[in-house]
């Protein structure tokens, strides 16, 4: 009997739950059933209420209705409303609706430009309605002209994809930098753009690669690009063109500074520097022991002191001789230091090229090199006829020279102690294997370049597939040039127009009016073949 009792009471606990489960499933207006086909199509808009473009607008309320649930995003970024008003409209969402309301009276006779940026996505996968505006005017016509072009990014010149292209009546371009842009619209998936319905006027146009998404230009974080001389708007223009770029830092920084666990001095700059030079200041008795390593950019920094008994030190940084920063590292009188000498290589699938030494780099300058701790074995022979040479332009790296022989293995021992690095820390044994490349596994490339100015000057970079910069020079007249002994791979040819001739590219400046360099990143890949030739022609474009 109780078990039938039980039973029933689980059964009716069962249709209990089931009901409000029902209950609750059918009143739900959540995500869909799990499963099938990602949505990847944004909110579309079914009507707008007035009509889009309509004139002689008196409505108080503007209603857009849209085939799905959305959100909003950001909204207080993304929203917009040209020309400004001193209340911003209130946006609200109801059901598949939102509605625009105004508080604020609108001025007579005037076209206005509402734009959603990227505020408005579905709920769930927050698929973006793109570029979404609507434009009315309270008079009985609407402003009519556009103007249109394209973004590329200066460095690559690839497309700037969902960039902001703005413009800024010249009358207000003083809020440049200081208040949102409410003209604007985004790149599309090729950099074009197109700004509607806008008055004759003359205008300020902009472009802007931005990390905060809030429509003001961020020196220290965004990309800008600017067409340099204000444009006068009469009738639609098209081509209006632009690279972004990163601006210099106006006032020199020391981002990040720190005295290393090994005992070495770290500075990290927000300027590339040309000519950095690092003075201590004191003790002054340190500067003669000081050894200096700057990055390629010039950016950052690493120092070592010979002598770490010191409670504070002050290191100044200067740029071509003009003093820019000095700071103070301070260290307790118990501190102890970590240090191990260990060292990079140019081993590469256990081969080197046959064309460079083997190098090691470390990560701490070597004051001694120890040759009898130092086994090279060629196929299990020893060989003593080697030679350990430092770098003339790199203190870190040291290259063993020998006569390597292709087919031949080898082995090379560093004992314990082979290399004495600063405060006498001793390196610990290690060893290196490999065989030398074969010379039919390396191509040539030899390029004919054409200028298109003589006696101006330009940077031919190679890079591999990484990008990484693995040849340069520099080239004033139409040139053959070989570049000898390649790995078989994929390269690309990019080419600085360097028009202050200082071996650099240089960027822009949007208050002096400076456009970047402008850079020719060729088209064509330019693939090597092993024991291979490869011959090419490029032409330089006239620059604009």
């Amino acid at each position: 009997m109780a078990k039938n009792s039980l039973l029933k009471i689980a059964r009716s606990l069962f249709y209990t739950f089931s009901g409000i489960s029902l209950i609750y499933g059918c009143a739900s207006i959540g995500p869909g059933p799990q499963g099938g086909p990602k949505d990847k199509t944004p909110p579309k808009v079914l009507s707008m209420t007035p009509k889009n473009l309509t004139r002689n607008f008196k409505a108080k309320k503007i209603v857009i209705q849209f085939d799905e649930y959305f959100k909003l995003t950001d909204q207080y970024k993304q929203f917009s409303i040209s020309p400004d008003v001193e209340v911003m409209p209130t946006l609200k969402i109801k059901d598949k609706s939102l509605e625009i309301t105004f508080t604020d009276s609108l001025e007579k006779n005037t076209t206005y430009t509402l734009n959603f940026g990227k505020a408005v996505g579905d709920v769930n996968e927050g698929n973006v309605t793109k570029n979404l505006t609507y434009v009315f005017s309270t008079g009985a016509s609407l402003d009519s002209l556009s103007i249109s072009g394209n973004i590329k990014e200066s460095q690559t010149g690839k497309p700037l994809i969902e960039g902001v292209a703005f413009v800024l009546p010249l009358s207000r371009d003083s809020i440049f930098g200081k208040k949102k842009a409410s003209i604007y619209t985004l790149t599309d998936s090729s950099g074009n753009y197109k700004i509607n319905n806008l008055r004759a006027d003359t205008y300020k146009v902009y472009a802007l690669k931005e990390q905060s998404s809030d429509k003001i230009y961020q020196q220290s974080s965004d990309e800008i690009g600017f067409v340099k001389e204000p444009l006068v708007l009469k009738k639609d223009t098209q081509n209006v063109n632009m690279m972004v770029f990163k601006e210099d830092a106006i006032l020199f920084r020391i981002n990040d500074r720190r005295l290393n666990a090994d005992g070495s001095i770290s500075m990290n700059f927000n300027q590339k520097l040309k000519k950095p030079e690092i003075v201590v200041t004191e003790p002054k008795n340190l500067d003669a022991t000081k050894l200096v390593k700057f990055n390629k950019n010039g950016d950052s920094v690493k120092i070592w002191l010979a002598d770490l008994s010191f409670d504070s030190t002050k290191i100044s940084v200067t740029n071509a001789g003009k003093l820019l920063q000095t700071v103070t590292f301070n260290r307790g009188k118990k501190d102890t230091y970590k240090r191990s000498l260990v060292a990079t290589d140019n081993i590469e699938t256990n081969l080197i090229n046959p064309n460079k030494p083997f190098t090691l780099t470390f990560g701490m300058p070597v004051e001694a090199v120890d040759p009898s701790k130092i086994v090279l074995m060629e196929d299990s022979v020893v060989k003593t006829n080697f030679t350990v040479v430092k770098d003339s332009a790199n203190f870190l790296a040291y290259h063993i020279r020998y006569p390597w022989q292709a087919n031949n293995i080898y082995e090379i021992k560093f004992g314990d102690g082979a290399f004495t690095g600063l405060f006498a820390t001793k390196s610990k044994e290690f060893l290196k294997k490999f065989q030398l490349a074969k010379k039919d596994d390396y191509g040539t490339l030899q390029v004919k370049i054409i200028v298109p100015e003589p006696n101006k000057q330009y940077l031919l970079e190679i890079t591999n597939e990484a990008k990484a910069v693995v040849n340069n020079l520099v080239v004033s007249l139409d040139t053959t040039v070989k570049f000898a002994n390649y790995r078989a791979g994929r390269y690309f040819i990019r080419i600085i127009y360097d028009t202050n001739k200082n071996g650099i590219w240089d960027t822009g400046n949007v208050k002096l009016g400076l456009q970047p360099e402008t850079i020719y990143n060729e088209p064509k890949e330019l693939s090597i073949r092993a024991n291979w030739d490869r011959n090419e022609t490029i032409t330089l474009p006239k620059e604009k």
